[in-house]
């Protein structure tokens, strides 16, 4: 399966992660006390989802979970909000459906009379990487100097806790990036971006309430029906494997072809946490040795949009991407879509 579009889409920006941040909310529930709330049998749950840590939201909203995590990698980068020239929240899931989420995240930051923009990125769990490659562009055009970019993700409020599969692997979290120009003679660039769409898969993931197709009105005197059916969120995790398996191969070789890269150029790849199952997947077929991928799904769980910043941040805080390292984000998200960016941190 190949998009039937040139492959001379990437230019190379000077542009630099200059810090990064994460907040996880509530508590964290282990997958014995997961199970025994949903009844499932022991051991289920570590053996079939492999997530054995994750993340639910007590009375935390997206904006305030945003707030923390952007003031977390601003604090990384040494720099104050009025450092900032605009934020963005790139997540699958907004707080409401207006305003966007980035203006509740820069109020929750006490800085409502700032004047820095915000606006929105949305392309499900790719958003942020989406925002990453959308937001360098003008940072290297001189537009912003400096850019919050945000993925606050709460799944939980979501989750249709009858259909194991999916309730299991999920958790909410928030991470935040900073990025600006990178100073001369540091190496520091992005290199390399591409995302395809195959909307033959658009309703293999989705939630179709909230838009304006299946509106609550519409649904009056039934509203727990409409809840059930219309808010949950739905997947079938086996059609999109299979579509995953498909593209990601040839597809990563057209992302880093016109950077004159392959894929042994780079050193260390972080996935989009989709599931053990997908990750598992994904690695064999890309060949990829486990120092050269980054996993930390069976500790926090899918976490939508959030997913790719948190696994970064855990990349860099743990010492498995160093500056000077090539690193590339990989992912997939509702639509359907993949996704690549690769950089030098």
């Amino acid at each position: 399966m190949r998009a039937a579009r040139p492959d001379n889409l990437t230019m190379q920006r000077n542009v630099k992660i200059l810090g990064t941040g994460r907040y996880l909310p509530g508590q964290p529930v282990g997958a014995v006390e997961l199970g025994q709330r949903l009844g499932l049998e022991a051991g289920w749950i570590e053996s079939r989802s492999g997530v054995l840590t994750r993340y639910f939201v007590k009375d935390e909203t997206s904006s305030l979970m945003g707030a923390r995590a952007a003031q977390a990698a601003l604090d990384d980068a040494g720099l104050t909000f009025a450092d900032i020239d605009c934020m963005v929240c790139t997540a699958g899931a907004p707080e409401q459906v207006i305003p966007c989420t980035a203006a509740l995240i820069q109020k929750q930051m006490g800085q409502a009379d700032s004047g820095v923009a915000c606006f929105d990125i949305n392309s499900t769990c790719l958003s942020f990487l989406t925002g990453l490659d959308t937001l360098s562009y003008l940072v290297a055009a001189g537009r912003y100097r400096r850019v919050l970019v945000v993925a606050t993700e709460i799944a939980s409020v979501a989750l249709n806790w009858n259909d194991r599969e999916s309730a299991t692997i999920f958790g909410d979290a928030a991470a935040a990036v900073v990025i600006g120009a990178t100073p001369e003679g540091e190496p520091s660039a992005i290199l390399a971006a591409r995302q395809e769409t195959y909307s033959a898969g658009a309703h293999l993931t989705q939630a179709r309430g909230g838009g304006t197709k299946h509106h609550p009105r519409n649904y009056a005197g039934t509203l727990a029906e409409y809840t059930d059916e219309y808010c949950l969120f739905e997947m079938d995790g086996k059609a999109v494997f299979k579509l995953s398996a498909q593209v990601l191969p040839a597809f990563v070789e057209r992302t880093l072809a016109p950077a004159g890269l392959t894929l042994d150029d780079i050193n260390l790849v972080v996935p989009h946490q989709a599931s053990m199952t997908a990750l598992g997947l994904i690695q064999r077929r890309l060949g990829l040795s486990n120092d050269r991928w980054m996993v930390i799904a069976p500790e926090f769980g899918n976490t939508i949009a959030a997913s790719l910043p948190l696994a970064l941040h855990e990349a860099i805080t743990r010492g498995r991407a160093r500056r000077g390292d090539k690193v590339m984000l990989l992912g997939t998200s509702a639509g359907f879509s993949v996704g690549a960016l690769a950089l030098v941190y």
